[in-house]
């Protein structure tokens, strides 16, 4: 027995392990993904697959996020436009999970998702598809090698874990999708009409992610960062919120001491995240380290030319030198008030030429790689008439 402020605590009221302690820590995503999979294999054993896709609305892109698939990879750092599946269409439009106990139905569907599922051999899949305050978020994917499964028994433990995992995924992203819309707006409100909002961020957004995707198997990034990677990406200009619009928006080339006081926007953009992590309570958000390098150095070149601190080439991290390529190509391809826009041609020529010096040469090489995917893009968030 224990005494505690003259109560009687039995030790015995303090057995019962909490099967989801591990969703109380700061573990990464993918880490109490895992740790639900686990749990959820002492009961289950046949379930062998965790997975979630998120959707992004402007492209009607469902991407591949996080997993836990005992070390089988089916689908990794892989999008699909949200249109082109029936299947997951009919999901969406039923707004329930749908239960599949035998996956041979799908043996003659074409998608390319659809067949590397297929090739992987599951017998049996659970999809949920995740809302936010009804708007929808992605989809869960739950899998087993065996077929005829789940029955109704396991379904109805799985609803309720299903909800679960959608609170953890909605939760993360979410609030760092909600951060950056923040942030953006307050950005828009300091200069309205300044060019490096608005679809300027959308597009080198689109082209950050299409880069960390080629560049993903050399330096081991996983879809939870290429992800954050596409997701802070817009902010990288943030800084440029304490530039007097006298400068920021002037048509004419700036002199010297103007363009001092503007290279000094990394600086304050790195500034301004901790300040707005520190306010929001946000410090523990993931990546967070990849959101201040991508403000601070994205105009780091690999020769120590750039600013502010003349990194070299090894210095510089991956996430500043992809931001530098894909803001830098649309910087080129856009019109501006003192120059008209460059063809896709002689933007990535004169990223060629620059690669190695000024460019990551593996970054250059990932965008002129995807020519047809960048030029979707363009399509895509094309400038309206206001620029």
């Amino acid at each position: 027995m224990i005494f505690v402020n003259s109560l009687t605590v039995d030790n015995a009221m303090f057995d019962h392990q909490d099967v989801f302690v591990a969703l109380n820590g700061k573990l990464p995503l993918p880490d109490k993904i895992e740790s639900v999979h686990l749990m959820l294999k002492q009961r289950f054993p046949f379930i062998d697959r965790i997975a979630v896709a998120v959707y992004d609305k402007k492209t009607d892109l469902l991407k591949t996020f996080v997993h836990s698939s005992s070390g089988d990879q089916p689908l990794s750092l892989y999008d699909a436009k949200l249109a082109n599946s029936a299947s997951l269409l009919e999901i969406l439009k039923v707004g329930r999970p749908r239960v599949v106990n035998d996956l041979e139905v799908f043996d003659r569907v074409t998608a390319e998702h659809a067949r590397r599922i297929a090739s992987q051999k599951y017998g049996s899949s659970y999809t949920m598809p995740m809302f936010l305050n009804g708007e929808f978020f992605g989809f869960l994917f739950i899998n087993s090698y065996r077929k005829q499964v789940f029955d109704e028994s396991v379904l109805h433990y799985l609803d309720m874990v299903g909800h679960l995992l959608s609170l953890l995924v909605i939760h993360e992203i979410g609030t760092t999708r909600n951060l950056v819309s923040t942030v953006r707006t307050a950005a828009d409100m300091a200069h309205h009409r300044d060019f490096e909002t608005g679809s300027h961020l959308d597009r080198m957004a689109n082209y950050a992610r299409l880069i960390a995707k080629e560049v993903a198997k050399k330096h081991q990034l996983n879809d939870d960062l290429v992800e954050h990677i596409f997701l802070f990406s817009p902010l990288h200009d943030i800084g440029k919120i304490g530039i007097p619009d006298s400068i920021l928006l002037k048509p004419a080339k700036l002199t010297e001491d103007e363009f001092d006081l503007m290279k000094t926007h990394t600086v304050k953009g790195a500034e301004i995240i901790d300040q707005m992590l520190e306010n929001f309570g946000l410090n523990e958000l993931p990546y967070v380290d990849i959101l201040r390098n991508i403000a601070l150095h994205h105009h780091e070149s690999l020769n120590g030319s750039g600013y502010p601190n003349a990194l070299l080439e090894a210095e510089i991290p991956l996430e500043a030198k992809i931001v530098a390529v894909a803001d830098v190509f649309d910087a080129l391809t856009s019109k501006r008030p003192y120059k008209e826009a460059w063809s896709n041609d002689k933007a990535f020529a004169l990223l060629e030429e620059m690669a190695g010096s000024k460019f990551d040469r593996d970054c250059v090489a990932a965008l002129v790689a995807v020519r047809e995917e960048v030029e979707a893009v363009q399509r895509r968030f094309s400038e309206d008439a206001l620029g």
